[in-house]
């Protein structure tokens, strides 16, 4: 009897033990995230790479566990969901939660459908969602997937970094001696990542593990995840075939060249008779080149509307330019086939070239791989040597000047089979995009009027042209109030205006407003502050605690120009000294004069960046440092 008793006592123990752990590890977590709801308990990642049918196959195998720390949790962190796509298909998966007294309560309703992308009109990517059950403190959600890679060159990268807390994180890559496997370590804090590598047999396995990692934190003015998440790009450089023979595969961008060659080698065989009528009309008694250039992509940029439709592998292989030109619409490859084939036809020499958005830090000096590129456009070469870039998915973008989010991207572009040419995008000077804002005021029993002019180039110039070309007469009144909003909330616009008749390269806004309560008149004394906007107001980065890039549309100089006409039978008492400040990073000028009868306020903003970096934050908070005590000078004008 005794023997039976210990036996039962013992059985008690075994199953209570995983109970005691999960609650320690419970309370472990929640001292080291206070104020976190869930954490990345772990995840794994394991890729096994083979030899089928003379390809390269890849499987892989993962799993995710979340921990909820809080009983507040399931209201709003249950939801979980998983993707896939053609190149990428999940054949096995199944969900779970196990519950703080080690129950497991299966996942039973799981809802697939397509995953709208706000760029993309239809893609395959196909998005799995579901709901863990019996969510608590302490409970674990635990996901399995095996995936099977179908492209052996479209292997995706492993991220370690979540908008949640990770304590373990880890990926592992198993593949036999005939196959070279490379890797780069990309992102933030890549110290982290631990690396070893064994050998056992025929098999090598590398391994790669981040522990305890911080929330991912989000900025809205922070590039791509890819900039600064830590992660793993993997690649199958060649292998060796069942003959012995060895096949180069990603080696370098001699193979990437030839990967994306056999894109296009097949299409655009003739043009049709609707296509070449259409070329021959638009370059009727044009006689150069870069007038030739210009009228087919504005006529491109006019006629084929961008709608990105992508499907296995068209989403790779641009459609023949006779079909765009009939459908009118394509996406970015079909953008750049008929592009391509119109200029070729019209004399003007035009490239297929593949490049990669600023949304990724990729280049192909460095890593020749699909992942550079996302994009696809067109090039022609006017001069030897001298490329300008065209981007038939941006209707408004002007000739001459490359898309804003292409500025300093490498380019891939196709000379012929096996000639290619890597040449990095020009990024505009800050004085090809300005904005020049002049505001005239005078004084009004109730406050000021004036009117208001904005004068724009550039990519200013461009995205503005963007915004009215799609917007409703009421969405338009809207936008510009709000654009020329200054001063106070009491700010009214009576009129307002869009030039017309003006080149597609400037745009002029202008608008006549009043601004009540806004100066203040004690007795026979008028005091204003002309520093109706303030800039950067609230624009301060948190350093050093900040450690994500911030990123910039593009470079450029503003320049606002109030300029207050002073009453008849007054006299300036009172004028700001002005300043002005830059830094390694960036500088104002703040300027009052006057002249006559007006009071002139210069303010000048200059920015010549796209990137700025984590060691630039605090050159940065210095210019604001010394730009925010001028918003609080104001003039005084006096009865004479």
């Amino acid at each position: 009897m005794k023997r039976i008793r210990f036996s039962i006592l013992s059985l008690v123990v075994f199953f209570a033990l995983p109970v005691v752990l999960q609650a320690q590890k419970l309370e472990e977590l929640k001292k080291r995230y206070p104020g976190q709801d869930v954490v990345l308990l772990n995840a794994s990642a394991h890729y096994r790479i083979s030899i089928r049918d003379n390809e390269p196959y890849v499987e892989s195998r993962e799993n995710e566990q979340l921990m909820y720390l809080t009983t507040t949790a399931a209201t709003y962190m249950s939801r979980y969901s998983f993707t896939q796509s053609s190149f990428h298909e999940v054949v096995e998966y199944d969900a779970y939660t196990q519950t703080p007294d080690n129950k497991k309560i299966k996942v039973a309703n799981f809802k697939t459908a397509d995953l709208r992308s706000g760029s993309v009109f239809y893609d395959d990517v196909k998005e799995t969602k579901f709901d863990f059950p019996a969510v608590a403190a302490g409970a674990i959600g635990v996901l399995n997937q095996k995936i099977i890679h179908k492209k052996g060159f479209l292997l995706p990268p492993h991220y370690f970094g979540r908008r949640i807390p990770v304590v373990n994180n880890e990926m592992t890559i198993s593949f036999p001696k005939g196959i070279s496997v490379k890797y780069q370590l990309r992102g933030l804090e890549t110290d982290k990542i631990q690396f070893t590598e064994t050998k056992k047999g025929n098999e090598i396995v590398y391994k790669f593990r981040v522990k305890d990692l911080e929330p991912v934190q989000y900025y809205p003015d922070a590039p791509g995840n890819s900039y600064y998440s830590p992660h793993v790009l993997f690649y199958i450089e060649k292998y060796t075939n069942s003959e012995g023979k060895e096949i180069t595969y990603l080696a370098d961008a001699d193979a990437l060249y030839q990967l994306n060659y056999s894109f296009i080698k097949n299409i655009n065989k003739e043009m049709g008779p609707e296509l070449k009528r259409i070329v021959d009309s638009l370059t009727d008694g044009l006689t150069a080149q870069e007038d030739k250039a210009r009228r087919i992509y504005q006529w491109v940029q006019e006629k084929i509307k961008y709608i990105a439709f992508e499907d296995g592998m068209e989403g790779f292989i641009p459609r023949d330019a006779n079909l765009v030109c009939s459908r009118r619409y394509g996406d970015c490859k079909d953008m750049s086939s008929i592009l391509t084939v119109m200029l070729n036809a019209a004399g003007v020499p035009a490239y297929y070239t593949w490049i990669g958005t600023r949304s990724l830090p990729y280049a192909y000096s460095e890593t020749p791989l699909p992942i550079v590129a996302n994009h696809m456009i067109c090039a022609i070469e006017l001069k030897k040597d001298e490329f300008i870039f065209l981007d038939g998915t941006d209707a408004t973008c002007l000739f001459g000047l490359p898309s804003s989010h292409i500025q300093g991207k490498e380019a891939m572009i196709a000379m012929g089979p096996g000639q290619y040419k890597i040449v990095t995008v020009p990024t505009p000077p800050k004085t090809v995009n300005m904005l020049v804002d002049s505001c005239f005021l005078q004084f009004t029993d109730e406050g000021v009027t004036g009117t208001i002019t904005q004068h724009m180039s550039g990519y200013f110039s461009i995205n503005t042209r963007d915004v009215l070309n799609y917007y409703s007469e009421k969405e338009k009144e809207d936008y510009l109030k709000n654009r020329f909003k200054r001063g106070s909330n009491k700010f009214h616009i009576s009129q307002y205006n869009i030039a017309e008749k003006q080149g597609r390269e400037q745009v002029t806004l202008s608008a006549n407003f009043e601004l009540q309560n806004y100066a203040r008149k004690l007795g026979d004394e008028w005091y204003i502050n002309l520093n109706l906007l303030k800039f950067y107001e609230h624009q301060e980065i948190d350093y050093p605690k900040r450690k994500i890039p911030v990123e910039f549309s593009y470079r450029f100089i503003k320049r606002y120009v109030t300029v207050l006409t002073i009453p008849d039978g007054y006299k300036v008492t009172f004028l700001p000294k002005g300043k002005s400040y830059k830094n390694n990073v960036w500088g104002f000028v703040m300027e009052y004069e006057q002249k006559g009868n007006q009071v002139i306020l210069t303010q000048e903003f200059h920015n010549d960046h796209l990137l700025l970096n984590p060691d630039q934050f605090k050159e940065w908070n210095e210019v604001l440092e010394h730009l925010f005590p001028q918003y609080k000078e104001s003039i005084s004008i006096s009865k004479i």
